[in-house]
């Protein structure tokens, strides 16, 4: 640049600086680090041309406009104006903030599909799996979230199968137990919902010993992941159960985002959702386990009515760690949503829905993706998400990596997610391997009446009617692609290749520990 000078600065240690979010920024066709923030200092010339004066003015004046707009918004990160700053409900909406890398990649160049080529080689050799993490002990956990333990008792009511227990009513008999619910605040559809609630709410109060009480329930077992493999379908087929009933509505996210004031993510954080707004999505179940209850205490049997959670963030998203846990190491999130559901529910049971990562990838670009959706768009998104994950693997460890927000936030499109066997490796670190129920959608999609089978008998449910078992098992199924999506046709072959082999490894490992060979996905139809 000849009539001003800039220059470039990392501001504090690498470490330090990657865990407030720092913006990628490229000046001159030049990348600079992941975790580097810009500093900018403007040097004038002494002389200037009187030709085109006025143009040039208008030029340095734009560029300088630029560079103090770029500062005011790290400025918000470095202060930890948590109010302002911006989580994306996919990776798509940072990609103008994206480098790159290195090189402009072209389609039809070989030297390009060469140098990708080796980008995920350099990432193969850098995988690794720890055997363990170090597991946080209660008193942090409780220190970290002291409402929530407060809350929730230790013990469940015997006799029932789903964890619920009786809480006292000390509000006004006369008010609104919703009033203050902050889903029924932020979506009108909820709120439907809850004036049935409202409606009914004194009449299920149990009077004992002059006070009232509620009844409030936990789910018996959880949808926890993933994205784009089925998760909706199976839990359309399990709302047809008569022994089984759900929150109020899917995807309620409260352990991965709402408690901490995430409401939409490309919003900044909102007021954190207390565990009882959490807790009055499951009433209405717990309206019918507590009626099932009361008509069964003469008898011997126990009520097997069981409710559901499903939100396919609960395996991965831990995004949100950075802003609130400070007693980080190397880099890795000091807790785990898993972690706070362990201690308060150990014998909690998990569901997990998997999909070929490569086509799951594929699957949620043209599901989150907004316009100009195209195969040579997602190569070029593929490609630049890639960068990024290897130039990370340079200075932290993988794990700190898949869990590293401000590469989660960078990259274009959610590789992350489909690195299955990290995150199941941590939550088998503190759940036994037959509370956690793994599917494929493959498996799913081509004998739903197998699959199906496997989940009644994991979650322990009794036989069902041949009427009941045929509506759930031959409804069509739910949430496919859309006409429009499917008109772009699939994937690039190069594109597939290349991500083959980044997830290569990782489906070894997924398939080692879960001892069946079909997690290769080695003969994939695609989905």
């Amino acid at each position: 640049m000849t009539q001003m000078d800039y220059k470039y600065s990392l501001l504090g240690s690498t470490v330090e600086d990657y865990r407030k979010r720092p913006l990628l920024l490229q000046v001159d066709e030049t990348p600079m680090n992941l975790f580097a923030v810009l500093e900018v200092k403007r040097d004038l010339p002494r002389r200037w041309s009187n030709l085109g004066w006025f143009r040039k003015i208008r030029v340095y004046s734009f560029l300088f406009g630029l560079a103090v707009m770029f500062l005011i918004t790290a400025s918000y990160i470095l202060t930890g104006d948590k109010k302002g700053l911006l989580l994306t409900p996919s990776p798509y909406h940072f990609s103008s903030l994206v480098s790159p890398g290195p090189l402009t990649f072209n389609l039809s160049s070989v030297k390009d599909y060469i140098h990708i080529k080796m980008v995920v080689k350099s990432i193969a050799s850098k995988v690794e799996f720890q055997s363990s993490r170090q597991l946080p002990e209660l008193k942090a956990l409780v220190k970290s979230e002291p409402h929530m333990f407060s809350v929730i008792p230790r013990k469940f009511l015997p006799g029932v199968k789903n964890p619920c227990w009786y809480e006292e009513y000390t509000g006004n008999i006369t008010s609104d137990p919703y009033r203050t619910n902050l889903y029924g605040r932020y979506s009108r559809r909820f709120r439907t919902v809850f004036q049935h609630l409202r409606n009914t709410f004194h009449e299920h109060l149990l009077h004992h010993n002059r006070k009232l009480y509620r009844m409030r329930c936990l789910p018996y077992f959880y949808i926890i992941g993933q994205p784009k493999c089925g998760t909706t379908d199976l839990y359309d087929r399990l709302k047809l159960h008569p022994d089984v009933k759900f929150t109020t509505f899917k995807e309620p996210h409260w352990w991965t985002r709402k408690r901490f004031g995430i409401i939409r993510l490309s919003e900044g954080f909102h007021d954190r959702y207390p565990v009882e707004d959490y807790l009055d999505l499951f009433d209405q179940a717990a309206y019918q386990i507590q009626g099932n209850l009361t008509a069964n205490t003469s008898r011997s049997s126990q009520p097997d009515m069981i409710i559901g959670e499903a939100s396919a963030s609960t395996m991965w998203d831990n995004n949100a760690w950075v802003y609130f846990y400070d007693n980080t190491t190397k880099g890795e999130p000091p807790f785990l949503i898993q972690d706070f559901i362990h201690a308060l529910q150990p014998d909690a049971r998990f569901i997990v829905m998997l999909r070929d990562p490569v086509e799951r990838l594929y699957s949620d670009y043209l599901y989150f993706g907004s316009a100009n959706k195209s195969a040579e768009d997602f190569h070029e998104k593929v490609s630049e998400s890639l960068q990024l994950f290897e130039g990370c693997l340079t200075e932290f460890t993988m794990r700190s990596c898949v869990y590293n927000t401000t590469v989660n936030n960078a990259m274009p499109v959610r590789l992350q997610v489909g690195l299955y066997i990290v995150y199941l490796m941590d939550w088998l670190t503190i759940f036994s391997r037959k509370q956690i129920l793994v599917l494929r959608l493959e498996d799913h999609a081509s004998n739903r009446k197998y699959t199906m089978h496997q989940v009644f008998e994991f979650l322990n449910l009794g036989p069902l009617t041949k009427e009941i078992e045929s509506e759930i098992t031959r409804s069509p199924a739910s949430n496919t692609r859309r006409p429009a999506d499917k008109n772009l046709g699939p994937m690039l072959p190069i594109t597939k290749d290349i991500l083959r082999d980044f997830y290569t490894p990782f489906n070894e490992k997924l398939a080692k520990v879960l001892q069946n060979d079909s997690f290769l996905w080695e003969n994939n139809s695609k989905l």
